[in-house]
C-alpha cells in the first residue's frame, strides 16, 4: 500500500509538508520526529492512493508556486486546499484518529504551542461578528463568531481552536490540540487562508 500525507507543525506556522510513504503513517510521523524539529508533526490529512509517486508529483506541481525549496517537501499553502485535491484522488482516507507522539511531554508541548502561539482575531481575517463558520470535516458542524477572538459552539463561548478540537473529537479524532484556524471555513475558505490573504 502507498500513502500521501499532509503534515503541519506548530513550530512552523504557515508551512506544510506534502509527502509519501509505503509504511503506516504513524511510523513516518514518528520517524520525522527524530529530525531537528522542536515539535512533533501532526497529520492534517492522509490517504491511501493507487500510485503515491504520481499523486505526490501532481500535488507538488499544482502547488509548486508555494514550494519553499525544490529539494524539500515544504510548502506555504493552506493545508485545506491540498486536502481538497487529495480527497478526490484518494482511495481511502487514513488520517490517524489519535495524536501521534512518543511521550506525554510531546503532547503537552504541542498543546502549549497551540495555546500560546500567534494570537488570532477575526477582524484580521475580515470575518464579521455573528458570522457562521463551517467545520472543514463533518457536514453541518458550525459555530458562530461571538467576539473578535471567540466563537459560540454548543452554546458555549470559547476559542476557535478549542471549538475545532471538540468538534473533531466528536467525530472520533483523539487529538489533544489543533490550530482552529486550519479547520474552520468562512465562505468556503479556511480562516487561516483569509487572514494570510489580508496580511499579504
Amino acid at each position: 500500500m502507498s500513502f500521501v500525507y499532509i503534515l503541519t507543525n506548530e513550530a512552523m506556522p504557515g508551512y506544510i509538508k506534502i509527502g509519501i510513504t509505503e509504511r503506516p503513517i504513524k511510523e513516518r510521523i514518528l520517524e520525522l520526529d527524530n529530525t531537528n524539529m522542536p515539535l512533533p508533526f501532526q497529520c492534517y490529512y492522509a490517504a491511501r492512493v493507487s500510485d503515491h509517486k504520481k499523486v505526490e508529483k501532481a500535488l507538488h506541481t499544482a502547488f509548486g508556486d508555494f514550494r519553499v525549496r525544490s529539494s524539500r517537501e515544504f510548502f506555504t499553502v493552506d493545508p485545506f486546499r491540498v486536502k481538497a485535491i487529495l480527497e478526490v484522488l484518494a482511495e481511502e482516507e487514513v488520517t490517524p484518529r489519535e495524536q501521534i507522539v512518543e511521550t506525554k511531554e510531546d503532547a503537552t508541548a504541542i498543546e502549549k504551542a497551540v495555546k500560546y502561539g500567534r494570537r488570532f482575531s477575526f477582524s484580521s481575517a475580515g470575518i464579521p461578528l455573528g458570522a457562521s463558520l463551517q467545520l472543514s470535516r463533518g457536514e453541518g458542524i458550525t459555530c458562530l463568531v461571538k467576539t473578535d477572538n471567540t466563537v459560540l459552539f454548543n452554546n458555549e463561548e470559547m476559542s476557535v481552536s478549542k471549538a475545532a478540537l471538540i468538534a473533531l473529537q466528536n467525530l472520533g479524532y483523539n487529538w489533544t490540540a489543533v490550530a482552529g484556524t486550519e479547520y474552520w471555513l468562512y465562505n468556503g475558505e479556511t480562516i487561516l487562508s483569509l487572514r494570510n490573504q489580508r496580511e499579504s
